[in-house]
């Protein structure tokens, strides 16, 4: 069992950066994107979170649209700046972006680091009008071996279900990155705290994971965004946030990846050997 506090594996600073993208603004938004990435990796993150579509923008309202705003990766350009940056300050990011591969769109996310790209992760659960516009995912949910650690990568509507942070945890992810375009949920009481947050708590602490969610804020097209990012433990407990609901912010904390390689709760239970796979169906 991999040990806390090995002295080969240092603990690293992880930034989530909560802002608000234009719809449509690429290279506003890119140079934007870039300044608090910057700002985040000279205050010593080597790991950096941007939200769900971070360069379109989130509300799309036709599928030429969407097919316009969308890029290949890793060739295209977005995906080949946020490279190039990575390469610059010595830093790994993990940022949204709506990928086109042929005829077909999907709702991504790149992961790069100093030695460029890394992969790609596509949404697996879509929501809403995602439906209209995007394909589901169909890479399963990878976990990246970097030079930081296991770092796992989900969007937004996939930490709903269970199964994408069981699954990425039986794959060794150490922590998961979720870029996320958080709305509020049906019957949502007025002032009662993104239900996102309560799910990302829950499944830090099932499954002895650290989690990173950047969200954004503002409201685009008429939806509403509830920002709130933040950065959980693996016991479940906040390390950063919950964020405001409507200002740029950048979270960081610093965490000790070898943490997540402790499954125990006590001298008799640890989270996935106590699975009872030979009943669950």
């Amino acid at each position: 069992m991999i040990q806390a506090n090995d002295p080969a594996r240092p603990p690293i600073r992880v930034s989530c950066i909560q802002f608000e993208p234009e719809f449509g603004a690429v290279a506003a938004n890119m140079a934007r994107a870039s300044d608090l990435v910057r700002a985040a990796a000279a205050a010593g993150s080597r790991l950096i979170v941007l939200p769900e579509l971070a360069s379109t923008g989130y509300v799309f309202e036709s599928a030429a649209e969407a097919a316009a705003l969308a890029e290949p990766v890793p060739d295209g350009p977005t995906t080949r700046a946020w490279a190039a940056l990575a390469a610059e300050l010595g830093i790994h990011i993990v940022a949204g972006i709506a990928e086109s591969a042929g005829d077909t769109l999907y709702n991504a996310a790149v992961i790069v680091g100093p030695q460029g790209y890394i992969g790609t992760y596509r949404k697996a659960h879509l929501w809403d009008q995602e439906n209209v516009f995007f394909a589901r995912g169909d890479l399963g949910f990878p976990v990246f071996d970097t030079a930081l650690g296991k770092v796992g990568v989900a969007i937004c509507y996939d930490g709903w279900f269970p199964e994408t942070f069981r699954q990425l945890a039986l794959g060794g992810a150490e922590i998961v990155c979720i870029p996320t375009n958080w709305v509020p949920m049906p019957d949502q009481p007025e002032g009662e705290a993104a239900m996102a947050n309560t799910l990302h708590r829950a499944a830090a602490h099932t499954n002895g994971v650290f989690i990173a969610c950047a969200d954004r804020v503002g409201v685009e097209r008429g939806q509403p965004f509830e920002g709130q990012s933040l950065i959980i433990g693996p016991k479940g407990w906040p390390l950063a946030g919950p964020a405001s609901r409507d200002r740029t912010e950048t979270l960081s904390a610093l965490v000790d990846l070898t943490e997540a390689g402790r499954k125990d709760l006590n001298a008799f239970n640890s989270l996935l050997r106590d699975r009872r796979t030979d009943i669950y169906g």
